[in-house]
């Protein structure tokens, strides 16, 4: 049997379950300390025992815990093997807490302990398992009618060896999982060889360029002094994402490639080595792997790059909420995923049950910081970056549920758990419900102790300034889009509005530009007409006065609307942007005045029946007509022909 050849990498093996910063440590340690090796893959590159007779004295504690069922290099006929028998229990470890990936329930199943004791000694076999290329020997105790499947779980267990990377060789043949022992014609003393599965790949310098960045994290946190150890990851990794495949059916295998290899679950390591140096070094490298994600690959990969982010966030949630670097991926994780627009187009690598621990944390956080808004004028109160995280998490929240739930209107969602019941998000809907009604409870709370504190202001008896009041707006915005998704909800979050209108249009008195207020135009009852009236008078455009060069005109008086006429008709659209620069020919006064000036005199010159370009309605003298004998009518269409534009040319002036 031949088998395809991959690129060796000194990487982490992933294992199942929980990931801790721990159990990472420990693992890449053990796994990545050995020579360069040729194009195959190592089978003990998996944390699993060396099995050398020399290293006897130098094993580590987790060694000593495999003393039953770790085998050291021997012959078959040597009396003194240590077995791995399907009956044998560790003394002080389990599969379960060595290994995630290998259920207690079916090792339980593979057990013979529960068969008679006739039985048990009429259809045990003892067999020898040698690993290929490197000839260490394991012996194991297993019955007959056990399948393959069993002895592969227990040389994982034993090893460390993913099952999946496994394959047993008998009399030249690989044993099929589903089989037992005798179906596979499997004697007492019988020899088995255990070779790895050399899958192919497509991405070989892709592993290369990974496999030397954790040999480096890795040898930084043995203690190592690497000069300019930054300057070393930082090329791989920009080297390691320009090189990501053009085409998108590549792209998810590519970026893969950083996770098997437990990339992020080394640099995690390195940023909380104790070792001088390590953290600032792990702080920039990753920093820099963040902004090279968003900035090297096109917007419609991002969303490739969100698993990569979300397992550094998960690591680093561990090390403390505050942590700027874990902030910092937090915000790029829902920036990768904003860019696609929702989680239907990335649902292939990230689902919401994923996200939405982030959506409780900063649900929880503001909540905390709404409270301390409310007791010290000092207090910053919500942060801005927690309002635009939640934001962000929340429209794809949102999306989501809209898209599962699957039916119009409202969802009938009740505080007492009996309402709807989502078979897939179901948790995730009440806790949103629940999520919502605290932070508009706290809202509420909160434009009432405003207006305690604007009564005290009118009363002449202290200044009122709260910085912790910016951030009121944005959530209650958030608030808003939440509340259309259950049933009843709306209507509760506009009543709190209405409770606290004079703080409200206190707080749209300060509205700025740059962020978006409409949602507060859908109630009228509850702003006033000067609130009204800023919100409108925010959707204009800001007025910016950064134009170097103005439109300059010299208008003779006898000639003014000729004149003005053949200036702005012939000048760029662009150059009337800047402002006029008006003077009269034999004077002169210039400035903002003389412009006020000439816009007076055009508009009288405009309507004066003597030029007659325009004609009163015959119905309506108020109202007036382009002169048809002064003005052309044109009609101008768009390439399309869907769009068309009236425009009146004047004949003549």
């Amino acid at each position: 049997m031949s088998l395809v050849q991959t690129p060796t990498v000194d990487c982490v093996p992933q294992l199942g379950g929980p990931t801790t910063v721990g159990t990472a440590t420990n693992a890449i340690l053990t796994t990545v300390d050995h020579p360069r090796l040729s194009s195959k893959r190592k089978l003990d590159d998996y944390g699993g025992p060396t099995f050398d007779d020399d290293d006897d004295e130098d094993q580590d504690e987790n060694d000593a815990a495999f003393a039953e069922l770790v085998s050291v290099r021997m012959r078959k006929d040597e009396p003194n093997a240590v077995h791995s028998s399907s009956d044998a229990q560790p003394r002080s470890i389990t599969a379960a807490q060595f290994n995630p990936r290998v259920p207690d329930d079916r090792s339980t199943s593979y057990s013979c302990s529960t068969r008679a004791e006739s039985t048990r000694s009429e259809s045990r076999l003892q067999f020898f398992i040698k690993m290929i290329p490197e000839g260490k020997t394991m012996v194991f105790q297993f019955c007959s009618r056990d399948t393959v499947r069993s002895v592969h779980d227990r040389i994982q267990l034993v090893t460390g060896i993913p099952v999946h990377e496994q394959r047993l060789i008998y009399r030249g043949k690989q044993l099929q999982w589903e089989r037992t022992l005798a179906e596979c014609s499997i004697q007492n003393d019988a020899g088995l060889e255990l070779v790895g599965r050399m899958r192919s790949t497509g991405h070989p310098h892709a592993w290369q360029v990974v496999d030397d960045i954790v040999s480096v994290v890795c040898r930084l946190c043995r203690g190592e002094t690497i000069p300019s150890a930054a300057k070393h990851i930082k090329p791989r990794m920009s080297e390691f994402l320009t090189e990501t495949p053009k085409d998108e059916e590549r792209v998810p295998g590519h970026l893969q490639i950083f996770l098997s290899c437990s990339a992020p679950a080394a640099l995690v390591m390195l940023y909380m080595s104790p070792i001088k140096g390590n953290k600032d070094c792990a702080d920039s490298s990753i920093r820099h792997f963040l902004n090279s994600s968003r900035n090297s690959l096109p917007k419609p990969y991002h969303n490739y790059c969100a698993p990569i982010v979300l397992e550094f966030c998960k690591l680093l949630r561990r090390a403390a909420l505050e942590d700027p670097l874990y902030l910092s991926c937090r915000s790029t994780l829902w920036s990768l995923l904003e860019s696609t627009g929702s989680l239907e187009n990335s649902k292939k690598v990230i689902v919401m049950q994923e996200i939405f621990p982030f959506v409780s944390e900063l649900g929880n956080r503001l909540s905390k910081d709404l409270v301390s808004s409310m007791e010290s004028p000092t207090s910053v109160g919500p942060l801005l970056g927690d309002v635009r995280d939640l934001a962000a998490f929340l429209l794809l929240l949102r999306t989501e549920i809209t898209e599962q739930v699957g039916f119009q209107g409202p969802i009938p969602v009740t505080l007492d758990g009996k309402g709807y019941k989502h078979p897939l998000y179901g948790e995730e809907i009440e806790f949103l419900h629940l999520l919502f009604i605290d932070l508009l409870k706290r809202m509420g709370e909160c434009l009432h102790k405003m207006e305690e504190c604007l009564a005290v202001k009118h009363k002449g008896e202290g200044e009122t300034n709260y910085s912790g009041w910016s951030q009121y707006l944005a959530i209650l915005k958030e608030l808003n889009s939440v509340s259309k998704l259950y049933l009843g909800a709306e209507e509760d979050f506009w009543m709190v509005l209405k409770l606290r209108k004079s703080s409200l249009c206190t707080l749209i008195k300060y509205a700025k530009r740059t962020d978006d207020h409409q949602w507060l135009l859908e109630q009228k009852d509850v702003t006033d007409f000067e609130s009204r009236r800023h919100l409108a008078m925010m959707m204009f455009p800001e007025v910016k006065e950064d134009y170097e060069e103005l439109h300059e005109m010299l208008i003779d008086r006898s000639q003014l609307l000729a004149e003005s006429f053949e200036y702005i008709a012939k000048a760029e659209p662009e150059a009337l942007h800047a402002g006029l620069f008006m003077e009269f020919k034999n004077e002169e006064a210039t400035g903002p005045g003389v412009v006020r000036e000439w816009f007076f005199l055009v508009c009288q010159a405009i309507f004066n029946p003597e030029n007659a370009l325009f004609v009163p309605c015959p119905n309506d003298r108020r109202r007036f007509f382009p002169n048809p004998s002064k003005f052309q009518l044109v009609f101008i269409f768009n390439s399309e022909n869907t769009c068309c534009v009236i425009c009146f040319i004047p004949v003549e002036i």
